[in-house]
């Protein structure tokens, strides 16, 4: 079930249909007559995880009520080149107006998808999950975060407006670990809201500040070698749920994770993840 805002997605697909067709989309305008009809078939190019078949049915609807679409796969199932999954029938000119939309966003949030399930199949069996950052693409947070869900991850926070991350930067303007999490549980007791305060510490020096402080719910392990993050999660002995971040790749996602963390944060689930590949076939009906 996707957990993706309606009103959001349909505010983003009309600015981003804006960008993309301005005052008209004069190469199908010229060439094909109007009401002109066709179909369409998405094929999958390479193999991966499907991600974005839902929101494709609401670009091709807020494109044009008329269209018919038929899904034949899911989101967060496994496709194979020559795979079909989706088609579309109705007025080609609006077709081709949601094409690049559409392929844009399922091969974005497919390439995601498929990244994360990779890391969560590593991580099977060690009890460590995998979350994602705020390193995404501005104003498609909500999707690719999305498409991190649909390949089995964990969504962090949306943004800066749901949890008290305090960060190095923070400590330092603070004046130390200490003085930040003094300041931030006094804030949130302000708030008066159900907000989580996570920290992230440096080094055991520093983690053995937040321990003895507490008034905390999560600790992040920034940049922890190996052996020092094992040293660090049995320091904690389970008293706060700890996070490890930092150079976390598919290669060595797992001995992370063999350290005995909650979770792994990893920014490459959408900063650096390549598109599956997919195409948008058209074929004329009369």
């Amino acid at each position: 079930m996707s957990t993706i805002d309606n009103t959001q997605l349909r505010t983003f697909i009309s600015q981003a249909l804006q960008e993309d067709v301005g005052d008209g989309d004069h190469t199908s305008l010229s060439t094909i007559p109007a009401g002109k009809q066709g179909t369409a078939k998405l094929i999958i190019k390479e193999d991966g995880v499907l991600a974005g078949i839902e929101v494709a049915h609401v670009i091709f609807q807020q494109v044009d009520p008329s269209l018919e679409v038929r899904s034949k796969r899911s989101d967060g199932e496994h496709v194979s080149v020559g795979d079909i999954v989706l088609t579309v029938e109705g007025s080609i000119h609006s077709i081709l107006v949601a094409e690049r939309l559409v392929l844009n966003i399922m091969q974005r949030m497919s390439g995601i998808a498929s990244t994360t399930r990779r890391v969560v199949e590593l991580l099977e069996g060690t009890g460590t999950k995998v979350l994602d950052t705020r390193k995404t693409t501005p104003g498609i947070r909500f999707l690719e975060k999305e498409a991190v869900r649909i390949g089995g991850g964990t969504n962090h926070r949306f943004g800066l407006y749901d949890m008290i991350l305090i960060k190095d930067n923070h400590v330092d303007y603070a004046g130390g670990i200490v003085e930040a999490l003094v300041a931030a549980n006094r804030y949130r007791q302000s708030l008066k809201k159900a907000i989580q305060i996570e920290i992230e510490v440096r080094n055991l020096k520093e983690l053995d500040a937040v321990i003895k402080f507490g008034q905390v719910d999560r600790i992040l392990l920034d940049n922890f070698d190996f052996e020092t993050l094992k040293q660090a999660v049995a320091l904690v002995n389970g008293r706060f749920i700890t996070e490890a971040s930092g150079g976390i790749t598919l290669e060595n996602a797992k001995q992370f994770a063999d350290c005995g963390v909650n979770y792994i944060s990893m920014g490459a689930l959408t900063h650096s993840v390549k598109s599956l590949d997919m195409s948008l076939k058209a074929q004329i009906v009369n």
